[in-house]
């Protein structure tokens, strides 16, 4: 009878070992990724997708949306204590970064900027930071980001590189889409409220005519409403592209005076919280600017 007591026993304790363990009852066996904001946020979930004891959380806040100016606060230091890796976007975006750095030197930082042509940016503010607004650059952030977390999280580097080649290939697909719906498009001139579309002009093949306003927020002066009017009807352009996260005060002026209309294209710089989001946001505007141009 003690044999078999200290036989069942021992069964009992090899079930428990074998067990899996939560993040909450061994966090040193979690592997916490940040991103600096929504787009890297997106594309940590689908890097990172389906492997055990991988956490990835949003560093900012869900309505941080694109980051000019952001002051990191006292939540977000607090989000990024227990995470070993912070995604970024790079190219300038998180003026924030000398804080945290200097507040938690031992944070591994992967910049997804690296290896891709900076635009200049308007005026005198340097380069353009908005490299994921154009779907090409944002199969080498996602590329860029795979490669780093491989390195990182050795134990996990394959399942990393897999979930790396399906989201580029799902990229790749959405990239081609658009390009074939939008090639025959005759009338390519667009009129954009933000600096945010030079790299997506650029990919397909789309005249940003105007800027209206370079900072967000920042309404344009009387002057530079009346340029802006004065070019939309010498160019006769049809589309005026506004941001979901902005207001469209500037742009229904410009419509009324002009009777061109105003359409939304979203930077996808926040938004719903699934993997797919950039695929879909980037879909949605392709409906829009078939039906602006055509």
């Amino acid at each position: 009878m003690l044999l078999c007591l200290l036989v069942v026993s021992g069964c009992g304790a090899s079930n428990e070992s074998k067990a899996p363990i939560s993040s909450t009852e061994n966090s040193s066996s979690t592997m916490t990724i940040a991103a600096s904001f929504y787009p890297m946020y997106i594309f940590a979930l689908n890097v990172a997708k389906d492997i055990p004891n991988v956490n990835v959380i949003d560093m900012t806040k869900p309505t941080a949306g694109d980051l000019h100016d952001y002051a990191v606060t006292p939540e977000d230091m607090k989000n990024l204590e227990g995470a070993k890796v912070l995604i970024i976007n790079g190219a300038g975006i998180e003026s924030f970064m000398g804080k945290i750095m200097s507040q938690m030197p031992n944070l591994k930082i992967v910049d997804s900027s690296k290896g891709i042509e900076l635009l200049k940016g308007a005026g005198n503010v340097g380069n353009n930071p908005h490299i994921w607004v154009s779907i090409s650059n944002a199969i080498k952030q996602v590329q860029t980001i795979g490669d780093q977390l491989a390195l990182l999280d050795p134990k996990n580097a394959t399942k990393y590189k897999e979930n790396t080649n399906v989201y580029i290939k799902k990229l790749q697909a959405q990239s081609a889409k658009m390009h074939l719906a939008l090639e025959g498009l005759k009338n390519r001139d667009i009129i954009t409220f933000h600096d945010a579309f030079p790299y997506f002009a650029k990919e397909f093949n789309l005249n940003i005519a105007g800027v209206v306003e370079r900072e967000p927020g920042s309404e344009p002066s009387v002057k530079e409403l009346a340029e802006t009017i004065d070019k939309v009807k010498s160019l006769k352009v049809k589309a005026l592209l506004a941001e979901p996260q902005y207001s469209t005060k500037a742009a229904d002026t410009i419509a009324k005076e002009t009777g061109a209309k105003v359409y939304t294209l979203d930077p996808v710089a926040m938004g719903p919280i699934n993997a797919d989001a950039y695929i879909n946001i980037m879909d949605s505007n392709l409906k829009t600017l078939q039906d602006a141009l055509k």
